[in-house]
């Protein structure tokens, strides 16, 4: 498979969603998490969203429950936290591994069309999760593993993965990014 549009994700009933379905749109793919000290970016997601969508914007919201267990509840759950807490009103997707053995094929191509370049310098998360990643893994920074919740890949209208933001990102960032590209 060489296209995004080659991918499925699945609905929280478990019904696959192909990524064929988005052609065309610029897609924000997500991994998520109810229970992170990032959880705040649903809030900016669902402003981008509410913003953008109408141009042609679409979110890929995955929740994992694969860093720190921040993503405990059911995929029910989730979606409730999120509406009752941010108004969310794209869809969320299935809790979903993003990385290892059972990992979304999507996933894996999405890591291997861009891979990790580092956390950005000016979050000051960024010394504790490098110390935090560092200990379990001192080459964590060398692979293209995701490495926490709220990583974002950004899919051009024409399906090319164009960009990779980590958590640290500052969300305007992200949006002026996804603004160029609508």
């Amino acid at each position: 498979m060489s296209s995004i549009y080659d991918y499925h994700v699945f609905d929280t009933k478990g019904k696959e969603v192909s990524l064929a379905d988005f052609k065309g749109k610029v897609l924000v793919i997500v991994n998520t998490a109810t229970g992170c000290g990032f959880t705040p970016q649903y809030e900016q997601l669902e402003g981008m969203y509410e913003k953008y969508h109408a141009k042609g914007l679409e979110i890929i919201d995955i929740p994992c429950n694969q860093f720190g267990g921040q993503a405990p509840g059911s995929d029910e759950e989730i979606h409730q936290f999120c509406a009752l807490h941010f108004n969310t009103a794209y869809e969320q997707y299935k809790k979903s591994d993003v990385n290892g053995a059972n990992e979304l094929k999507l996933y894996t191509f999405l890591k291997s069309q861009k891979g990790f370049e580092g956390f950005d310098a000016d979050n000051k998360l960024t010394p504790v999760l490098n110390d935090l990643l560092g200990k379990a893994d001192p080459d964590f920074a060398s692979k293209p593993d995701i490495k926490w919740n709220f990583t974002k890949f950004i899919v051009d209208r024409n399906g090319n993965v164009v960009k990779r933001f980590e958590p640290t990102t500052d969300m305007a960032k992200v949006e002026e990014f996804v603004a160029s590209l609508l």
